[in-house]
């Protein structure tokens, strides 16, 4: 292994040889019984908690805690005893002056035998990442939608037979765990700071740190079988929502394995061209959309970051790539929107009829034209013009080649007070773009017409779009 962290129980008589490499007779270390990741991946950070089985004599016991090669916060870590509490206490913690990757818990037990610790501790170097494959049937009407996560371990540490649970959610922290990890030794201040029951990190840690042991506390149904069948349970928190793995996962350092998050099998989705400039560009796009909810059998909860590959069944066992995209984090009952870019089967043409101006405001004043002594000043008086109307016919003309109807949305962005008018049933999606829809047959072209007024200079009133049947 790449990393010596450990816990060890000296007994009095024993002598503690400490190495980069090993630590004591490995007779005297105990075996975990269990261990739990809580990983965030918002900031390098991941709970760990870890269960062992000690031998404590009657009397003073010196149980010993190394991170050696591993990207442990040390001021994170912290014991407590599950069984026989009542009989076992925490004297002090101990960080060696010469030894700056150990500590020692003084513990005084009355108990002469077995009892059951919990180590907790943040470590950095743990992530995960989601991806989604989709798989559209020829007829393109519905998808198998598959998401996977991959856990990477880099903390210097194995994890064997782990429950993994994820979070999705941001937290911040002022101090990053994985810089305190890397600083080595405790200073004296760090120190008393720490025997006073304060930490050296940031509140934020603290504050995780009580919500996570909340959290642990509460629990959830998992399997302890490593051989049953794996699934992800949800479990929606105040402000994050938790993935957990059922039964265990061995997490190596320095290796990376993919788990199945979840699969729906038969999820409908439709399809949309459409032209937003803002958006998507100069030309129509074609959409594929979604949504995330029961009744489209993704299931109840968020989804991750992630990219998600899409293809088509092409009816002849064979698979065809459409598009490779990153989604943002998707909540509950929300579109994920994939863009396959522009369909050469489906042409849009924005064609300008006709154009004229009145209503016209004149500005009327008085202009010096020459002066001349004999003469004096001669002026003229002169109008300009003010304010205007400037009148637009446009029409959105579609071309569909296709052997199915396509559903097109236009939606466009207009600066300064216009009118609106069409029979096309526009709304507005801001103060400035109204949006309308249509559907065209296979074969089919149609001109979707509308009308434009700019109002200009001193004819201007307002700063918006006013929508007007035609």
């Amino acid at each position: 292994m790449t990393r010596m962290m450990t816990i060890v129980l000296m007994s009095a008589g024993f002598a503690a040889v400490v190495t980069a490499s090993s630590n004591i007779d490995l007779s005297t270390i105990p075996p975990r019984d269990g261990v739990q990741l809580t990983i965030y991946n918002s900031e390098d950070l991941t709970l760990v908690r870890e269960t062992r089985t000690v031998t404590f004599k009657k009397g003073m016991n010196p149980l010993q805690f190394s991170w050696a090669n591993t990207l442990i916060d040390p001021s994170s870590v912290e014991l407590r005893f599950k069984t026989n509490a009542d009989q076992l206490e925490v004297l002090d913690t101990t960080f060696p002056h010469d030894k700056p990757q150990m500590l020692y818990w003084n513990v005084r037990s009355e108990l002469d035998g077995d009892a059951q610790v919990e180590v907790t501790y943040f470590t950095s170097g743990i992530s995960w990442a989601a991806d989604y494959v989709c798989t559209s049937d020829p007829q393109e009407e519905r998808m198998r939608f598959e998401g996977f996560v991959r856990i990477t371990n880099q903390s210097g540490e194995d994890y064997e037979n782990a429950q993994v649970r994820m979070v999705v959610g941001t937290i911040n922290l002022v101090e990053k765990v994985r810089e305190l990890a890397q600083r080595g030794l405790i200073g004296e201040e760090d120190r008393l700071e720490y025997e006073r029951g304060r930490r050296p990190v940031s509140k934020m840690v603290d504050e995780v740190r009580r919500d996570l042991s909340m959290e642990l506390k509460a629990g959830m149904a998992v399997a302890e079988s490593a051989a049953a069948p794996k699934e992800i349970v949800k479990q929606g928190l105040s402000e994050y929502f938790l993935f957990t793995v059922e039964g265990t996962e061995t997490i190596r350092n320095t290796w990376s394995k993919r788990m199945r998050l979840f699969q729906g099998l038969q999820v409908p989705f439709r399809i949309q061209y459409r032209f937003r400039p803002q958006e998507y560009g100069p030309q129509m796009v074609r959409m594929f959309l979604l949504r995330n909810d029961r009744e489209s059998d993704l299931g109840t909860t968020p989804l991750p970051d992630g990219i998600v590959r899409l293809y088509r069944d092409n009816g002849r066992d064979g698979l065809s790539m459409l598009v490779q995209q990153c989604i943002r984090y998707v909540p509950i009952g929300q579109e994920i929107e994939l863009n396959l870019g522009v369909d050469p089967e489906v042409i849009h043409e924005w064609v300008k009829l006709a154009s004229r101006r009145d209503n016209f405001w004149f500005r009327r004043h008085d202009v010096e034209v020459y002066y001349s002594p004999q003469q004096g000043h001669q002026v003229e008086i002169r109008d300009t013009v003010a304010g205007w109307d400037e009148h637009q016919s446009w029409v959105e003309r579609i071309r569909n080649y296709r052997n199915k109807p396509v559903n097109v949305e236009i939606r466009r962005q207009f600066a300064g007070d216009v009118l609106f008018r069409s029979d096309l049933a526009p709304t507005l999606y801001d103060y400035q773009s109204p949006q309308f829809a249509s559907t065209i047959e296979p074969g089919q072209k149609r001109d979707l017409a509308y009308d434009l007024t700019f109002r200009q200079g001193r004819n201007q009133k307002q700063n918006r779009v006013t929508l007007e049947e035609r």
